[in-house]
């Protein structure tokens, strides 16, 4: 849906035009996979798919909602009510943003608002964490707030931790803040330091595709928070304040340290996963520095293999799709996102995204599995003013 119909809707639900329209997108993440929680690196992009929001003040402390994509009427809330753990439906998501903001002392004092999304929920590909920008994007620039990026990232990660409850990192809201077209971003998580790679795969005749299995999943679910006390667990057997503080070089020995007895296995595999995915991105990052585009398909590779066995997320869906990729031609696949459903990415050269499309979708076929989503990820704009 497109702004100015956004913006229609938004005039039909409250009986006058918005005051502005904003968009934040989804995002895939290219290598960097529950590293972001443990203050290490990450690489995303945004995508094209994105959630837009109509949005005008209010005065009088009421915070209406209304979504284009849920059936439902206008949903009003009262901001001085805003309590995390009140809310369990959709709600919760725009509505933790704004008491977020106003426990951190900014003056919001309501706000009408319409939203329609393009961005696939369930996917693995931060609905809900374009649904959170988009909402502090417009609240900014409407109550003149004037917050750098990074601090609406962290607002929206305070309000998806402590509002709705979920136990998420930071990288999915900086990543729909913060990127930039054409380019995939590389995010220290600890310090917020950004830097924007270029990451042009159609000039170099390649395309990444999305494989949405269409198997939901959901962050605030136990098997997520499981594997981050698992590696906060990890960090504090070891002696160090993040995972990040324990050397590629260093793995060994810590294992090692951790001891061989079957109670901490667990431990031993996740501690595994971070330092050599944290490995992985400085890898991409310097493939893509030195403009071998196609040497990071086996990076993705090995991540996969990584969070299909040490952090043990994947699923029957994810790896078929991430297999059928490879033995149909990918440079690289893996899957992307929390785990547990959601998508697979596959690297692969322009020539072959069809055969591989239709390989994809005949295994699933096969396999009896709901009909899978596949579609070109193309790096875009990251959060934006509309209009």
């Amino acid at each position: 849906m497109g702004a100015q119909q956004v913006r229609e809707r938004f005039t039909e639900l409250y009986g006058a035009a918005p005051e502005g329209v904003w968009a934040a997108p989804g995002r895939v993440n290219l290598i960097g996979e529950h590293t972001d929680y443990n203050d290490g690196f990450v690489m995303p992009f945004a995508l094209p798919h994105q959630v837009t929001a109509a949005v005008s003040r209010r005065t009088d402390g009421l915070l209406r909602l209304h979504s284009a994509d849920i059936e439902g009427e206008v949903v009003e809330l009262a901001l001085d009510g805003l309590a995390p753990g009140t809310d369990d439906d959709w709600t919760a998501y725009p509505a933790g943003v704004v008491w977020a903001l106003r426990e951190a002392g900014h003056p919001v004092t309501g706000a009408d608002v319409h939203l329609a999304s393009t961005v696939p929920t369930g996917a693995g590909l931060s609905s809900s964490a374009a649904l959170e920008v988009v909402i502090a994007l417009a609240l900014d620039d409407l109550f003149g707030l004037d917050l750098p990026r990074w601090k609406l990232a962290r607002l929206c990660q305070r309000a998806e931790n402590v509002y709705v409850g979920a136990p998420t990192g930071i990288m999915d809201q900086t990543a729909s803040a913060c990127c930039e077209a054409g380019h995939a971003l590389f995010l220290d998580t600890r310090d917020l330091s950004q830097r924007q790679i270029p990451f042009d795969l159609a000039a170099e005749g390649l395309r990444l595709l999305v494989v949405d299995t269409q198997v939901k999943h959901a962050h605030s679910g136990g098997e997520y928070g499981k594997r981050r006390a698992g590696c906060e667990k990890g960090a504090a057997l070891l002696g160090v304040d993040a995972l990040r503080d324990v050397a590629y070089d260093g793995l060994d020995a810590a294992l090692a340290r951790l001891g061989s007895e079957e109670d901490a296995a667990e431990v031993r595999r996740l501690v595994r996963h971070i330092v050599t995915e944290n490995r992985r991105v400085e890898r991409v990052v310097e493939l893509l520095a030195s403009g071998d585009v196609r040497a990071i398909g086996p990076v993705l590779t090995e991540g996969h293999a990584s969070l299909r066995d040490d952090f043990r997320i994947s699923c029957p869906e994810l790896d078929l799709a991430v297999d059928t990729a490879l033995a149909a031609g990918a440079l690289g696949a893996r899957m992307t996102g929390g785990g547990f459903g959601g998508s697979a990415i596959a690297l692969a050269e322009e020539s072959a995204v069809d055969t591989l499309t239709k390989a994809v979708e005949e295994a699933f076929a096969a396999a009896g599995y709901t009909a899978p989503r596949v579609f070109e990820a193309v790096p875009s704009p990251g959060a934006r003013r509309l209009g």
